[in-house]
């Protein structure tokens, strides 16, 4: 797995924000984390200039450079970075560095302290998705993208691995699968139209785009996405929502849990095969009372789906 395919912990759509910045005369800080691509038009000229759909800084006449402060929607370790340029073509900052910090709770952006280097400064281009691999997973909460010494960016992407404070966890009746808590796809049959991660993503889905989706299958078998909860727990209540998906849902599905997804003895129902209805949020209360750490959905035989929810306590 790529760091790319990971989750985008600073997305709008986890409740991510850009909390503080020293400038966005030209564009506004908040575009770098709309889940969007960024898009360009040509004709669209406001009293400053050029609309961008990013964040952009005027240019600089003193020394130093400008930055952005991200908090990010889900703390987690940081696995990549991703400084999209697009559109940016003879505005765009020469180079970047990015810094991460964690501090508890909800800080102003004032009381952000203890930062450390997540991307040292680089070079980028113009127009361009720059990736950046990070090798330091400590837990962030917080990063800051510094540009030198000013310009434009479209999109900021902090792709990662969701780490909850477990106070949040412990004693509680939640989804157990929910990205935003420590939920992660770490495994599916195929992802041709999306990513598996929208299944769990925060949220209903506003368009079919916004679940997944797997090609048309033309032999035997099935599809199926394996999740690894955000802790072990005992599984009571699971949302398969196949909304907006009307002809293209599965025929049926079947939901089976375990504590070692890695041998096959170890697995166990939690919902037995059930035929699905197209554009349908259906609920089952699960009779298992067996912990699990992992839950492979199986779909029959392909098809869409855009939510899965795993209510349930931790053990």
């Amino acid at each position: 797995m790529t760091f790319t395919e990971l989750p985008d912990l600073a997305s709008r759509v986890l409740g991510g924000g850009v909390v503080d910045a020293n400038d966005e005369f030209f564009a506004a800080r908040d575009n770098l984390v709309n889940p969007e691509p960024s898009t360009f038009e040509t004709w669209t000229f406001g009293p400053k200039g050029k609309v961008y759909d990013g964040w952009e800084t005027r240019r600089r006449r003193t020394p130093g450079h400008d930055w952005a402060v991200v908090r990010l929607g889900a703390p987690g370790a940081v696995h990549g970075v991703v400084v999209d340029t697009a559109h940016f073509t003879g505005n765009y900052p020469p180079h970047v560095s990015v810094e991460g910090c964690a501090v508890p709770g909800h800080p102003a952006p004032s009381a952000l302290t203890g930062w450390f280097p997540l991307v040292d400064r680089s070079a980028v281009r113009g127009d361009t998705r720059n990736l950046f691999e990070v090798t330091d997973h400590r837990r962030v909460t917080h990063v800051r993208l510094n540009i030198f010494p000013d310009g434009g960016v479209a999109r900021l992407r902090v792709h990662g691995v969701v780490e909850p404070d477990p106070a949040l966890l412990h004693g509680m009746t939640v989804d157990l699968a929910a990205l935003e808590l420590g939920g992660l796809v770490v495994d599916c049959s195929n992802r041709f139209y999306g990513s598996a991660n929208n299944l769990i993503l925060p949220g209903q889905a506003r368009v079919m785009g916004e679940g997944w989706e797997t090609a048309r299958r033309r032999d035997d078998g099935n599809d199926w996405v394996l999740v690894r909860l955000a802790a072990t727990g005992t599984i009571r209540l699971a949302e398969l929502d196949t909304t907006h998906f009307k002809g293209n849902a599965p025929g049926a599905a079947r939901l089976r849990g375990t504590l070692d997804p890695t041998s096959e003895s170890a697995w166990f129902d939690l919902l037995p095969r059930v035929d699905l209805q197209p554009d349908t949020r259906h609920r089952f209360r699960l009779d298992s009372t067996t912990p699990a750490s992992h839950v492979r959905l199986d779909v029959y035989p392909d098809g869409g789906m855009a939510r899965l929810r795993l209510f349930g306590e931790t053990v």
